[in-house]
């Protein structure tokens, strides 16, 4: 349906109720039932009442059927339904109908006992139009609450209403409804004895709680965020870490006179211990060797640490000192020599000066410990041969 349709629909049921209040006029109550306008007596096809229809004679007069219950109780919507089989040009209540209205019309219909309901209520006037061939079908539904002026059972009638039909000819004619008879009954009638009920127990009202509401929003959005964050976290700590590079490793006239060195302060000759010393010496000095010119030291034979030696370009200024000591040291591992005090001594100072005569000049520019009395060293800057 169109918007124009609508608005049309909405204003022909609000003027429903002005209509019905301009069927009864405050005048009207003169007019006998059963007479026209004029005192003559009304035909049989015209309702009698305080409406009267203005159809000429020799006209067609469009077929009503109407239903009103005949009980009903006091303060209760009682329905009139009216029914007007018409043709299909013609149509109920046009635009500009209920100007007639008044405060005096409305007090004779409460007169009459009978009361419209307010139109924006949950009872309101409805028209519904269907159309077949040439001929339409309008149903109207008109609502009306009784109430008696006074308590007990009554016996209202409902009077003639008149509808305006609009011909197809641009003529505005004015139908009437009949009047209906209803007995009502006070809500209670059913109840013997009836009493006064007290009011309902409160019921609990709710109220909706917008700071405690947006609270909830704000934690469960942390919670989801905190969650995450953990998460990111955890994938962050359990990543594959890429691990620094190993420091350099020293270089070996660093470790081989750091052992040196602890023989020396081992004081391993002042106990007796001759071999011990004699051999730790002699593993420094090879150890020293291998790891300087890239042979196993420990594990090679005299004779072939010196030909790996030998092999080495230029060719090293100290290699006959080396060969001497490592010979003396294989007379004491070996053929179970035992070295005398001095021998000792002397094999140490030996070893001292293989190494700083085979390590890179730069390096013997740094202070090395060296000997300064029996038992005894002091750091020393020594500068390499």
């Amino acid at each position: 349906m169109s918007a124009t349709n609508e608005q049309s629909r909405r204003f022909a049921i609000s003027a429903i109720a002005a209509a019905i209040l301009a069927a009864v006029p405050a005048h009207a109550v003169i007019t006998p039932p059963g007479t026209g306008a004029n005192g003559a007596a009304a035909p049989d096809d015209e309702p009698s009442g305080f409406c009267h229809e203005d159809f000429p004679q020799g006209s067609e007069r469009p077929k009503v059927t109407e239903t009103f219950p005949l009980h009903g109780q006091s303060g209760h919507a009682l329905m009139l339904e009216v029914v007007v089989d018409h043709p299909k040009g013609d149509s109920l209540l046009p635009g500009g109908l209920g100007s007639r209205s008044g405060g005096d019309d409305e007090r004779a219909l409460e007169r009459a006992g009978f009361f419209i309901p307010n139109p924006a209520g949950k009872v309101a006037p409805k028209l519904d139009a269907q159309t077949t061939g040439d001929r339409t079908k309008s149903h109207l539904s008109l609502p009306f609450v009784a109430l008696p002026p006074k308590p007990g059972r009554h016996e209202l009638e409902l009077p003639s209403l008149p509808i305006s039909l609009a011909r197809a000819s641009g003529e505005v004619r004015t139908l009437c409804t009949k009047p209906h008879t209803i007995v009502i009954e006070d809500p209670t009638a059913n109840t013997p004895d009836a009493k006064p009920k007290g009011n309902l127990k409160p019921s609990r009202q709710y109220e909706e709680w917008t700071a405690a509401k947006q609270a909830a929003i704000g934690a469960a959005a942390a919670l989801v965020v905190a969650a995450l964050a953990f998460a990111a976290f955890r994938w962050w700590n359990k990543r594959p870490k890429v691990l620094p590079p190993p420091p350099p490793p020293r270089p070996p006239w660093d470790v081989a006179l750091e052992e040196l060195f602890g023989v020396r302060t081992a004081e391993l000759v002042r106990d007796g211990r001759y071999a011990e010393h004699f051999d730790r010496v002699s593993d420094a000095v090879r150890r020293y060797l291998g790891a300087r010119y890239g042979f196993d030291g420990l594990e090679t034979t005299t004779h072939e640490a010196m030909s790996a030696l030998r092999r080495i370009l230029p060719t090293l200024g100290a290699l006959g000192d080396v060969e001497a000591f490592l010979r003396d040291a294989d007379l004491v591992k070996f053929a179970k020599l035992v070295p005398s005090e001095p021998e000792c001594y002397q094999a140490l100072s030996q070893a001292e000066h293989i190494v700083r005569s085979t390590m890179p000049a730069m390096a013997g520019m740094r202070d090395v410990p060296v000997e300064t009395d029996r038992g005894a060293s002091t750091p020393k800057g020594d500068r390499a041969p």
